[in-house]
């Protein structure tokens, strides 16, 4: 298959998988997904999704978090991992909300970057998911999978970025971030698939032999 008909078939089979992708952070509004969101860094969705309940009862907005201690915060959030530094930045980010953004998540990448915590990553997510923006947050699954799939041989998720950028069209990017990441749990993890077992591996590539191949664009 020649890049161009790989990417309209993992485009098609993603889109007859999961039309309507959910997002799978649990969420109220714009600023409960960017806490959930920079709570999921080195943690799973789930374990999150478990830890954000008690957190939002106790402050679901920037002015009554910006209230909390941070070690009220850290005590929650805990399970997630790295809580020192993730309780440090939502404590600040809730801060420069209200004295910034009167109080409001900006919906601007530059503006949402500058928060403590919130990296490209973050902030592609959030812009997509919360308002919609197009946006390609890559991370280091869908990484794998665009090498596997022979869609980028970018070295980082930067370069990896780019290169879906530019092969998806831009209508399909909020939610081929979310289809990517479902088809990837459910048929080509790092253990279920080497490359030639699952439904796009197998038809993008089925001469492969080796799973060594898989890393190669």
């Amino acid at each position: 298959m020649s890049k161009p008909e790989r990417v309209a078939f993992i485009l098609k089979r993603l889109r007859e998988l999961y039309p309507q992708p959910p997002i799978p952070l649990q969420h109220r509004d714009p600023f409960t997904l960017l806490i959930a969101v920079l709570l999921s860094a080195q943690c799973t969705d789930e374990r999150v999704n478990q830890v954000t309940p008690a957190l939002f009862r106790l402050a679901s907005t920037p002015a009554a978090m910006a209230e909390l201690d941070v070690e009220q915060i850290r005590e929650i959030i805990r399970p997630c991992g790295l809580s020192p530094k993730k309780s440090r930045a939502i404590k600040q980010l809730s801060e420069i909300l209200l004295a910034e953004h009167n109080g409001r998540v900006p919906a601007d990448m530059d503006a949402l970057e500058r928060l403590p915590g919130v990296g490209h990553k973050t902030a592609s997510v959030v812009l997509s998911q919360a308002f919609g923006v197009p946006a390609f947050a890559v991370d280091t699954h869908i990484h794998r999978l665009a090498q596997r799939w022979g869609l980028t041989s970018g070295r980082n998720v930067v370069q990896t970025e780019r290169d879906l950028k530019r092969l998806f069209p831009r209508e399909s990017w909020n939610s081929l971030h979310l289809q990517i990441i479902y088809y990837g749990r459910e048929f080509c993890s790092a253990r279920s698939c080497d490359g030639r077992h699952c439904d796009i591996c197998r038809t993008c590539y089925p001469e492969r032999k080796n799973p060594k191949q898989t890393r190669k664009a």
